[in-house]
């Protein structure tokens, strides 16, 4: 499955996330940070929480970012971004900069949780950006929040008396829902376009913006370079990954399913973190629940296309 996505530049425009990182071939978090930062252009300030992001496009001295972009803490890049954008309101600049905060999914569901919720609830005129790889590719292929169920990672490996990772996926959408801020997107690297127009329409909204990129990672997950995009595009039309949006607590679009959605199996089996689940009749059985999971999830969408 190839993506039909092409640039047409402008004349004279460099890409802002520019050539020369370390990230791997095919890495679904690169080539949806590319995207992001085109759409967000020149006047933006980025904070950026650790991980795979920050660690393979800055090893000092040098940097793949053409934009004002900062590195504090793991935890803290919330608190940066809210620092960075009262500056700018202090010398009147807030509308001429935007101010836009970057994580994985371990920066984000678990380090920086706290602080990103207190950014929610100052109501911070700030985009957050998850790229969602489901976990800490960056030290290891560790679970974090974000992690899959059944997925064997490195903390939670699969072996004689488990199937991997036994806690459910959090909801990270549902809880800025909670908080009742300004916008709310899920997209994924397998639609270039749906991402692109979710990032802009995120910049109309005054307050708190997320989104949510799932971003396939080739070494936790096992796969190969070139499956990138077709495993995000199962993720999506399997059900395993919900496209939405939302406008405080209130869903307002929904990806409409396919007709005769593939199978979760489709999806599993391209990566190897799932390849326990094939080797025993248990395993199979664990591969239904999944499978209802993915239903359950499609039956929602169903619901809001009727």
């Amino acid at each position: 499955m190839k993506s039909t996505y092409k640039l047409t530049p402008e004349k004279n425009e460099t890409e802002l996330y520019a050539s020369g990182h370390s990230a791997c071939a095919g890495c679904g978090q690169s080539i949806a940070a590319k995207t992001v930062a085109r759409v967000l252009g020149k006047d933006t300030i980025i904070c950026n929480a650790t991980g795979c992001l920050e660690v393979t496009t800055t090893p000092i001295p040098e940097s793949s970012w053409r934009m004002p972009w900062i590195h504090s803490l793991f935890e803290n890049a919330a608190a940066v971004g809210t620092g960075v954008i009262s500056a700018l309101i202090a010398q009147g600049k807030e509308k001429e900069t935007k101010v836009v905060v970057q994580g994985g999914d371990g920066g984000t569901f678990d380090i920086g949780f706290g602080l990103i919720s207190g950014m929610w609830e100052r109501r911070d005129d700030l985009l957050y950006v998850c790229y969602d790889n489901e976990g800490y590719m960056n030290t290891g292929y560790q679970n974090s929040g974000a992690s899959m169920y059944d997925a064997s990672t490195s903390t939670a490996p699969a072996g004689k008396f488990s199937f991997g990772n036994h806690q459910q996926k959090k909801n990270m959408p549902k809880i800025a829902m909670a908080h009742n801020i300004a916008y709310t997107a899920v997209a994924s690297v397998s639609d270039l376009y749906d991402l692109e127009r979710k990032v802009k329409k995120a910049l109309t909204y005054t307050g708190p913006k997320y989104i949510q990129v799932y971003s396939p990672c080739i070494p936790g997950w096992k796969t190969e370079p070139k499956d990138t995009i077709t495993i995000a595009q199962l993720a999506v039309d399997t059900g395993i990954y919900p496209i939405f949006e939302a406008e405080g607590d209130r869903v307002i679009s929904y990806k409409k399913p396919p007709a005769n959605p593939p199978k979760v199996e489709e999806f599993l089996k391209l990566q190897k973190r799932f390849a326990h689940l094939f080797k025993s009749e248990e395993g199979k059985a664990e591969v239904e629940k999944i499978q209802k999971m993915a239903d359950d999830n499609l039956e929602i969408a169903r619901e809001f296309h009727a």
